[in-house]
């Protein structure tokens, strides 16, 4: 039997370990490329957290080079996805603390600037359910852009958050119940 690779499955695409291994070496074509695979999933997870499309262009910007300065310091290769994702979120939770002293707002017509999906969904269902997330605080956005929209796990998502299992597992049904009351 021929041994193959390891993968990870990113939005349809795979990134093979073997690619971040050669990242984490230094490679910076090789980081590109990771870069080319994952970075629309971060900016989608980015946009929905933060309603704001230069701020999500921005925190994915930087979380890219945080990534580049610190991939050599990754211990498990295999969790590439996951370490992204939580470098993503801890920038989007600074801009969010930005927000509060600003005192802005999310800008609901950035929003709803993203491509539509092509899974049956009218364009009033869409502004819907945007309507819907703006009401929601951001860490319970953030929730359920990871859980639901992204797939992750629960246990994922407490791991990438860095909060405990029970407290997402708990926010995102109360969430997801909040929403089903917006939206009715």
């Amino acid at each position: 039997m021929i041994d193959e690779p390891l993968r990870m499955v990113v939005d349809s695409h795979v990134i093979d370990v073997e690619i971040v291994k050669a990242a984490k070496r230094g490679d910076p074509e090789s980081f590109a490329r990771v870069y080319d695979m994952i970075a629309p999933e971060l900016y989608r997870v980015a946009l929905y957290t933060l309603g704001n499309a230069q701020d999500a262009e921005d925190a994915v910007s930087e979380t890219f080079v945080e990534a580049y300065k610190g991939i050599r310091n990754l211990r498990d290769e295999s969790s590439f996805k996951r370490w992204m994702m939580t470098i993503l979120s801890i920038r989007c939770k600074r801009r969010i603390g930005g927000y509060i002293k600003e005192r802005k707002n999310v800008d609901i017509d950035e929003m709803l600037d993203l491509p539509a999906d092509q899974g049956g969904v009218s364009e009033a269902e869409r502004v819907s359910v945007w309507e819907a997330m703006k009401a929601l605080a951001s860490d319970e956005r953030e929730i359920v852009m990871l859980a639901t929209v992204q797939g992750y796990t629960t246990r994922e998502v407490s791991e990438m958050l860095g909060i405990p299992h029970g407290t997402v597992s708990s926010k995102l049904h109360r969430t997801l119940k909040k929403l089903r009351k917006i939206l009715e």
